[in-house]
């Protein structure tokens, strides 16, 4: 336990079946909370920020929207320098140090959520320190890559991503209900509208503990270090990491590109967000997202490369994945997938309280959107559930994929993924337009829930694709940067939900989405399911 490995070769059945099945399944089981611990930091803005809008905190509803954007982007960065922390640092080094990381944003969480009078830019800094939760992904799934064999990579990277991303429905479950008692001692807030939680509706009047959603990560995160420390391995074969330094070393590495991703997405945020009230300063260029996104990942791979010595060199070679056309199809197929599962959990709450909490009719001629509406569902009631799916589902789509090939699932799950955001756009402009918005929620839930569940079994799908088109050197890198960029579904989603609803057309947001699965399809038919594929249904 917690040493370091040589001579890995999981493809021996001999090897695998003496000794590397025991050692790989220890890693997988201490990876997967720890990913799912990162999951839950990461995005736990989408229900915070719902309770601040129930408890009265003085911020708009679009400025609270900002706070999920904020961690999306950041998170979505950070995954490109974690992309390429397995080869440089090792397994076991990054997966304490990263886990390690995350009480900071916890702990802070905590203490800012106990206090109304906490101004903006605190939580804006909180949701940027958060990104770590989400840059865990990467390096999460790069090192799981090595441990196990290709013929069941599918079924790993399915179980390692499926119930790391538990941490999204354990999150939106255990928040809610924590911020009833007062686990972590601390003044109770009082609720000005009614909350609820997974078992019923909890009335205004009463007292939350909201600064709990902080600090109950604490209790997985602490022990889950010391789980991370004394019992995965670091792989010093050459194809793995070859370079790994002593632990102090390997930290003070991860550390430097963490930072480079924080100072790029930083940067990033500066040229888009505009200054609010009470928040960070800001550029004042309002500059496109579409025009952000590129800026920051180039210039976050650029900054790396210019790191000196045995590093720039070691990232020299990862980078070879981006000379492979393969890298590029992936990439997008993989934003279909997982970037959709990452931005609607980010999205679904805040969506469900702005579109179902308040009634949408015409006063004085002008629509409006502000009036509550006392028969609205709970969104700390609902949200969950599409998380819970789309991760229950995705070890499902992994062994699929095993036995049918990737391309073949991915391409199924595509079509229906287009219709369902049709049949979603049709119903949210009915209810964003209606008194009584809740009629529509049965099918909206009914067709979110489809899509989810689409999500999930094609990110699962698509760990097969990548396993088998990618030698074993590549296939670590390549999850790990198809990841990153998918990971930006994190902030696209839930700012484009937010601008086309402040507009008054949120339905053109899932137009959109259809479009873009619909060039997926495309994509995917060329490279891996017509009869002259570059590879045949992999």
């Amino acid at each position: 336990m917690g040493k370091d490995l040589r001579n890995w070769n999981p493809d021996d059945e001999k090897f695998w079946a003496s000794t590397g099945k025991s050692i790989a399944t220890r890693n997988l089981w201490i990876s997967i909370p720890s990913l799912l611990s990162g999951f839950a930091v990461w995005l736990y803005w989408g229900i915070i920020t719902v309770q601040m809008i129930n408890l009265g905190f003085d911020f708009e509803k679009s400025q609270l929207f900002t706070l999920g954007a904020i961690a999306g982007l950041t998170g979505a960065t950070l995954r490109i320098p974690s992309t390429f922390f397995i080869r440089i640092a090792g397994g076991r080094n990054t997966i304490f140090f990263t886990t390690a990381l995350l009480m900071i944003p916890a702990i802070g969480a905590g203490i800012a959520l106990q206090n109304k009078d906490t101004p903006l830019w605190v939580f804006q800094l909180l949701a940027l320190l958060s990104g770590i939760g989400g840059g865990n992904f990467a390096s999460s799934m790069s090192n799981i890559s090595f441990f196990y064999p290709k013929k069941i990579l599918g079924y790993a990277l399915g179980m390692n991503a499926g119930l790391g991303n538990f941490g999204v429905t354990t999150m939106q479950i255990v928040i809610p209900l924590v911020m009833t008692f007062g686990i972590f001692g601390g003044e109770a807030m009082i609720l000005e509208q009614a909350s609820g939680t997974l078992v019923g509706k909890i009335p205004a009047g009463t007292e939350t503990y909201i600064h709990n959603a902080g600090y109950v990560w604490l209790v997985l995160l602490i022990p889950l270090a010391v789980l991370g420390w004394f019992g995965m391995n670091n792989i010093r074969d050459e194809h793995v990491s070859p370079i790994i330094p002593n632990p102090i070393g390997a930290f003070a590495i991860m550390t430097g590109m963490l930072l480079i991703g924080f100072v790029t997405a930083a940067f990033g945020l500066w040229l888009m967000l505009p200054t609010v009230p009470g928040g960070l300063s800001m550029s004042g260029i309002g500059l496109s997202k579409w025009a952000v996104l590129p800026i920051v990942i180039v210039l976050t791979v650029v900054l790396l490369k210019m790191i000196p010595g045995a590093v720039g060199q070691n990232l020299t070679r990862q980078y070879k994945i981006f000379g492979n056309k393969h890298t590029w199809a992936m990439t997008v197929i993989y934003i279909m997938t997982f970037g959709s599962f990452i931005g609607y959990s980010a999205a679904l709450p805040l969506t469900i309280k702005v579109v179902f909490g308040f009634q949408h009719g015409m006063i004085d001629g002008v629509m409006n959107h502000d009036v509550l509406n006392p028969a609205g569902p709970s969104a700390l009631m609902w949200a969950w559930m599409g998380p819970f799916i789309g991760a229950l589902i995705r070890p499902i789509g992994g062994m699929m994929a095993d036995k049918f090939g990737g391309a073949r699932v991915t391409q199924y799950i595509s079509f229906v993924m287009v219709g369902s955001a049709i049949g979603l756009a049709y119903i949210l402009q009915q209810a964003y337009a209606s008194t009584t918005p809740q009629d529509y929620f049965v099918p909206f839930m009914g067709l979110f829930l489809l899509l989810f569940a689409a999500t999930g079994i094609g990110n699962g799908s698509t760990f097969r694709t990548i396993a088998i088109v990618f030698d074993k050197e590549q296939t670590g890198p390549v999850l790990g940067w198809t990841s990153a960029v998918a990971a930006y579904g994190a902030f696209i989603i839930p700012k484009v939900f937010g601008e086309q609803m402040g507009a008054g057309t949120p339905e053109l947001a899932l137009y959109g989405f259809a479009a873009f699965y619909t060039l997926c399809i495309a994509i995917n038919w060329w490279f891996y399911m017509r009869p002259n594929a570059y590879v045949k249904n992999p």
